[in-house]
């Protein structure tokens, strides 16, 4: 089981075989995962009920109803396609849950072979749609990935799968390399971020999507594989390449008036690492003024590794407090050790797109007066979830904990409420800046109060401090307001100094 902050199609099958022992292995292992992790208590016969719905929704003929019965006597659920009755089955007790997976099985069984919707769909359809609607009525990220989605997304955040280090986009008709990893071959051998790829092997990139181009790329560690690139103007040359298991790159450097530029596009599990070598780099700058850490559209990832990068900057305390019903999942992550730029002033960019790992690190940084947070509200995303791999080489990603900020105000629904906010015009901004250079942060009150917030709190609540700084795209306000405030030493100080350092009922 690993821990993610952070749906596939299946072609038809011409068997009418259902394979019965896999789903049975599938379901009885979902369920074991299920049960003792879900934030709220829920029986077996619930989970039940919310999955078997979701065969409607690939065939709307299929019903599955309890008749009205005596409260005396065993309910039954009754399966129908239009206005034939194709089975019935005794329910079992509320949580005998090894009976329940066997109605599952059997229902799904008897629909198969009734619909010929669900035999077309086939049964990676058939399972993923079970789960969506039973994950439907717990809530927004938990959820069943299919088998070949969960391999790309195992191989994403592990960095295992072997290719060549280069994302391409489309130009015209044509593709072109869009970024490089710095740790992977392509960039070694000399490709260049425009070049052109015309063939990969001898196949023609023309027309082509640029995410299939990018499978053409991948292959078994140490194979070989042949590029047909050009440069603008020029005819193509071949460039031969030995494929490598590259960790996918996180963290991209950029300098500006002695300031660093840090944009971090997601937490996978080489970022804190990735990150530590850039801060390293920055610090080779003896007139480095200050560093901006850019979480604007990073949509998270590994809680690990946002409590490990939020560590290279602090000197201690707690990053992130996890709270859920599981007692594994109950957890202060603290960090020492110290801070690798002792106290260089940072910034750090959010938006409405930055969620999960990054929210994290935005209001660990906050909370411990840090860095200024600058942009607007971010998603709120607060729930952790445990991700289970399931016999079929699916996973199941189920929401376990909750996420409370180092002052312990919860950030599922809220967010991060930044110090400066950009999302309300320039005018606007204009006017926090002239605050700032008098000693005064403007929206010091309505920053305070989503500190002092704790769970549970209504939505009402949330909303009325959400609306003061909109959740918004971030734009160049962002990094400008960011470099202006590192070269204003006494407006960064007085945006630290509104933050409260203690609350009275922090402790998680």
């Amino acid at each position: 089981m690993s821990l993610c902050l952070c749906l596939g199609t299946a072609e038809a099958e011409d068997s009418t075989a259902l394979d019965t022992g896999l789903l049975n292995s599938v379901l009885s292992s979902a369920f074991r995962f299920l049960s003792p992790r879900t934030l709220e208590v829920h029986s077996s016969k619930t989970y039940s009920l919310w999955g078997l719905d979701g065969l409607t929704a690939i065939d709307p003929s299929i019903t599955m109803v309890e008749p009205p019965h005596d409260p005396a006597q065993p309910a039954t659920l009754r399966l129908s396609i239009g206005p034939k009755i194709i089975s019935e089955f005794r329910e079992p007790g509320e949580n005998d849950t090894l009976n329940w997976v066997k109605l599952i099985v059997s229902s799904m069984d008897a629909a198969w072979h009734g619909s010929t919707s669900l035999r077309a769909a086939g049964r990676d359809a058939l399972l993923q749609s079970f789960f969506d609607e039973l994950f439907n009525h717990l809530d927004p990220y938990s959820r069943y990935v299919a088998p070949t989605p969960a391999g790309n997304d195992r191989a994403n955040r592990t960095g295992d799968l072997a290719g060549v280090g280069l994302s391409l986009v489309r130009d015209g008709s044509s593709l072109v390399i869009g970024a490089i990893n710095a740790n992977g071959p392509a960039w070694a051998a000399g490709a260049n971020i425009g070049q052109k790829l015309l063939a990969v092997d001898g196949r023609s990139t023309r027309n082509q999507d640029p995410a299939t181009v990018e499978t053409w790329l991948n292959g078994a560690a140490g194979s070989k594989v042949k590029l047909l690139l050009a440069d603008p103007g020029h005819h193509g040359a071949i460039m031969r390449l030995d494929r490598q298991v590259v960790p996918p790159q996180t963290v991209f450097a950029s300098m500006h008036d002695h300031i660093v530029v840090l944009r971090i596009a997601s937490f996978s599990s080489d970022t804190a690492e990735e990150l530590s070598q850039n801060i390293d780099q920055a610090l080779e700058d003896k007139k480095l003024v200050g560093l901006i850490f850019d979480l604007r559209g990073d949509r998270g990832g590994v809680l690990q590794q946002a409590v490990t990068a939020t560590a290279l900057v602090l000197d201690q305390g707690i990053a992130v407090v996890t709270k859920g019903r599981d007692p594994k999942s109950n957890h202060i992550w603290a960090v020492q050790g110290g801070d690798m730029t002792h106290g260089l002033p940072i910034a750090a960019l959010v938006d409405g797109r930055t969620a999960s790992a990054a929210e994290i690190m935005a209001a660990a940084l906050s909370d411990h007066r840090r860095a200024v947070v600058i942009g607007s509200a971010t998603l709120g995303k607060g729930l952790v979830q445990a991700v289970g791999q399931m016999p079929d080489g699916g996973e199941l990603f189920v929401t376990w904990s909750r996420v409370l900020a180092p002052l312990g105000w919860p950030l599922q629904g809220l967010g991060v409420t930044p110090q400066i906010c950009t999302s309300r015009g320039a005018q606007a901004l204009d006017q926090q800046l002239s605050s700032l250079s008098r000693g005064k942060l403007l929206d010091a009150d309505n920053v305070v109060a989503s500190r002092a917030l704790r769970f549970p709190v209504s939505v009402s609540r949330i909303l009325d401090i959400r609306r003061h700084c909109p959740a918004a795209l971030g734009t160049d306000a962002d990094l400008d307001t960011a470099a202006l405030l590192l070269h204003r030493p006494d407006s960064y100080h007085a945006a630290i100094a509104a933050m409260p350092d203690d609350m009275d009922d922090s402790t998680p």
